[in-house]
């Protein structure tokens, strides 16, 4: 799919996270969706869509590899919020051993979050013109450019980012003061939660993502990759 027309408006980057979602929530009426892993920044989003009542669907990723934790937080936000969940078609661990051999993602993480995390992505954005995502560009050096809107020549979508502005403290301080559930790792070490076998604690003075996929020079699972900066109008 090519890129879509779509009028950004001039100060898109100076707008607030409130302002930004009614503005997408508007543009792609019930073709947008939000993607969640259940870290703070979900809990974030799927709080201010809920404030705004917007009713977005939330496309969830579960990679059968969560923590526990993680999955308690998506059962409380699930409840106190009353989300839509759509949860694309993963293969089990199991089946994936059978065809990838055991621990596929000791030996080639990349393809085990192919499997597991981008190609379900795929499918489960097809129907959709927009896609919500809670990165923010302190979390790492590959998304300290990210863009509040920008489109995704994988998913030939276009990927609206609240949170880009964010940093931690404000995330932190966000959920404490309307108190939004959240995955409890966060408070044990673990400032970016993914799958247990590819995640650890970070040290004093790591970044926030350093404790994903440790010990190799991967930093993304795969699903943010080949955007595209616009132009914003001129009017």
């Amino acid at each position: 799919m090519t890129i879509a027309a779509l009028d950004v408006p001039r100060d898109v980057e100076d707008a607030s996270a409130e302002e930004l979602l009614r503005w997408a929530h508007d543009q792609f009426r019930g073709r947008i969706c939000l993607t969640c892993s259940w870290q703070r920044q979900s809990s974030v989003l799927v709080h201010l869509l809920g404030e705004l009542g917007l009713g977005v669907p939330v496309v969830e990723l579960d990679t059968q590899l969560f923590f526990k934790e993680t999955y308690e937080t998506r059962d409380r936000l699930v409840e106190r919020y009353g989300l839509r969940l759509e949860r694309p078609h993963v293969i089990s661990v199991a089946e994936q051993a059978l065809r990838e051999g055991p621990n596929l993602w000791e030996r080639d993480p990349d393809r085990c979050c192919a499997i597991r995390k981008v190609e379900p992505l795929e499918r489960a954005l097809a129907p959709y013109d927009a896609w919500i995502t809670g990165i923010r560009r302190e979390q790492s050096p590959t998304r300290a450019n990210a863009a509040k809107v920008e489109w995704s020549e994988r998913y030939g979508v276009w990927k609206i980012q609240p949170l880009a502005d964010w940093d931690a403290k404000r995330v932190q301080a966000y959920i404490a003061v309307n108190e939004i559930p959240y995955n409890p790792l966060h408070d044990a070490g673990f400032p970016s939660i993914g799958c247990i076998p590819c995640t650890r604690p970070v040290r004093e003075g790591e970044e926030e993502r350093a404790g994903r996929w440790a010990g190799s020079d991967k930093l993304e699972c795969g699903i943010h990759g080949n955007t595209r900066l616009v132009k914003e109008s001129s009017d």
